[in-house]
């Protein structure tokens, strides 16, 4: 992203930014962040330490995912010397590095059990000892928790530790996936476009008003970081001052075409256009989003006749507005 700050200026991405202020400021020492991949979970997780008392100590980012179960352990926890073949030297851990600052676990649903059996006696006592030794070491680290899954679906289907989800679940902090964020889609575009533009050495002057329609109304499965992608490639391929529609991947264009003349369910031939490749959620608010356009233009844009006409209070209709990034 961007300078490596938390753009845009939807209601709900200024609702992510205002508890990480607070998160900040307050004593937690344990925070669990949701989000797609390509939200910004790592951009929120060091803007909370950014803010805290804690700025000018470390930041240590680890990615559960990326190391392997066997190292993981001696990496988090470091060892002493002899404490296995190879061990020639004592090491410190990562956590050990993040004394006084932050530790970033990406991807915490990929650690091993038993590994999340250590992690939480460290989050009870802030104690913890290294591969090998004897004595326990005293730390003090603010623990930041980053998943893309649903991790009460992982604790229910015996993949993620009970106790270890609820000691993590203190204050959970969600960030709404790039689909759902409405015009910040543009904003974002016109960041990347000067960022990547001036690393490239060439001014891009902004989107095509065809482009800008198509970013609104595509899906965005790889969120923010498909995107910032997307405009680097761009600036680096093409000649242009200006995005053009054929700049865009087939993917895209593929689905926005699908989704500008959405038809009702049916048999038959409407059936066909039912936005199926874009899965059950994504599809289903692919559909709510239609009727609702539907239903504001036949009341001419006036959402208390749109609301009664889709049997809904005004209320239940600016939420869900808001909701799918409408409003």
């Amino acid at each position: 992203m961007a300078q490596g700050e938390l753009l845009g200026e939807h209601e709900s991405i200024r609702a992510v930014r205002a508890l990480a202020a607070r998160i900040a400021a307050s004593p937690v020492r344990q925070v669990l962040i949701y989000g797609e991949t390509g939200t910004g979970k790592g951009l929120v997780a060091r803007m909370i330490h950014r803010l805290s008392v804690r700025e000018k100590r470390a930041f240590v980012d680890v990615n559960c995912a990326a190391i392997p179960a066997s190292l993981m352990e001696s990496e988090l926890f470091g060892h002493e010397r002899g404490a296995f073949t190879g061990a020639a030297v004592t090491k410190p851990g990562l956590i050990e590095a993040a004394d006084g600052g932050t530790l970033f676990l990406d991807e915490i649903r990929e650690m091993d059990p038993q590994l999340q059996a250590k992690l939480l006696t460290l989050l009870d006592t802030q104690r913890f000892r290294r591969v090998g030794a004897v004595k326990s070491i005293g730390v003090d680290v603010r623990f930041v928790a980053a998943t893309n899954r649903i991790l009460l679906s992982e604790v229910t289907a015996g993949r993620f530790r009970d106790d270890l989800y609820w000691r993590l679940q203190v204050v959970p902090v969600n960030i709404p996936p790039l689909r759902a964020r409405g015009d910040d889609v543009l904003l974002l575009a016109d960041a990347f476009l000067a960022h990547h533009g001036d690393r490239c050495g060439r001014r891009i002057r902004g989107l095509e008003p065809a482009v800008a329609q198509a970013f609104r109304r595509y899906s965005w499965p790889g969120n923010v970081r498909e995107l910032e992608n997307l405009i680097e490639r761009i600036a680096i391929l093409e000649a242009e001052d200006q995005v053009l529609m054929r700049h865009l991947p087939d993917r895209l264009v593929r689905e926005v075409e699908g989704r500008a003349a959405p038809s009702l369910p049916g048999t038959g031939e409407g059936a066909a256009h039912l936005p199926l490749h874009l899965g059950f959620h994504a599809g289903t608010e692919d559909f709510q989003r239609s009727l609702i356009e539907a239903a504001l233009k036949e009341a001419g844009n006036r959402q208390g006749r749109a609301a009664q006409r889709l049997r809904l209070s005004r209320h239940a209709l600016r939420h869900q507005m808001l909701k799918l990034g409408m409003a």
